[in-house]
């Protein structure tokens, strides 16, 4: 199957192809992702305050295993509570414990970087 063509890296004067999803080039991606955390609310602004840490650990107490690792017999403890469906600031979503799974860390990294 055939790649897409890259495209010009949005980086003004930059001469560089990408096929990033963001489209800024290797060089320049670092720089953008630096202005989007400096953008970023914090994470209490976000939601994730005492009472998200207190509800994050105890749903891993009652759910102790990544499911990712699970469903193809591996056995990895869960150390990030994940929201099946980004809650982007909706507290009820945010709160809906059957949107929340338990994941390892590198399964959730996986799919934060899919959904970004």
């Amino acid at each position: 199957m055939p790649c897409k063509p890259k495209k010009p890296c949005r980086q003004s004067g930059c001469p560089n192809l990408t096929d990033n999803r963001s489209g800024y080039c290797n060089q320049h991606q670092k720089d953008y992702r630096r202005q989007q955390d400096i953008n970023r609310d914090t994470s209490n602004e976000r939601g994730y305050t005492y009472r998200w840490q207190k509800a994050r650990r105890r749903f891993l107490t009652q759910h102790p295993l990544c499911v990712v690792c699970q469903s193809i017999d591996q056995v990895t403890a869960a150390t990030v509570v994940d929201h099946i469906i980004p809650h982007k600031g909706n507290q009820e979503l945010f709160w809906d414990e059957s949107n929340w799974q338990p994941l390892c860390k590198f399964h959730h990294d996986q799919k934060t970087g899919r959904d970004a």
